[in-house]
């Protein structure tokens, strides 16, 4: 009985530190999602791209879809969840912990426009996209 206690403890204790790692990691991608979004649709979830590809509050492709689910091994995301401002945001930190683990501003950008892993070293196709979310990211740093 004592080591099913001691058990149940430790699973959680490991629950709570995986919970707070994830709550961790949303603050830290907090105010360049909040950027992405109000480029890419204007903060609305329900948001659809003139060709139909792109939807919700991130503007998430089926593609991300499916890579977040490789990335994850298994199928956690569906297309519909694309349309989940939280399930989008979650999207957007499993591709920036696999593809930009460094949390590096810039590359998770031009990353998030381009999809492309090496966008860094192609910046030129990415600048406009990358200044306009600047923009929203320092006019929002400067308003808090």
């Amino acid at each position: 009985m004592k080591n099913l206690i001691v058990t149940c403890l430790i699973s959680a204790a490991f629950a709570l530190s995986v919970s707070a790692a994830t709550v961790d990691t949303e603050k830290k991608w907090h105010a360049v999602i909040e950027a992405i979004s109000m480029v890419e649709s204007t903060g609305n979830p329900k948001a659809v791209s003139s060709d139909g590809r792109y939807v919700g509050y991130l503007q998430i492709s089926k593609i991300l879809v499916r890579e977040c689910n490789r990335i994850l091994g298994k199928e956690v995301y569906t297309y519909d969840d694309r349309y989940d401002k939280q399930k989008s945001i979650e999207m957007f930190i499993v591709y920036q912990e696999r593809y930009n683990p460094e949390g590096n501003i810039e590359k998770a950008i031009r990353l998030w426009n381009s999809g492309d892993i090496n966008c860094m070293n192609r910046k030129t196709a990415t600048n406009g996209y990358y200044n306009r979310v600047m923009r929203k990211f320092t006019a929002q740093a400067t308003a808090e």
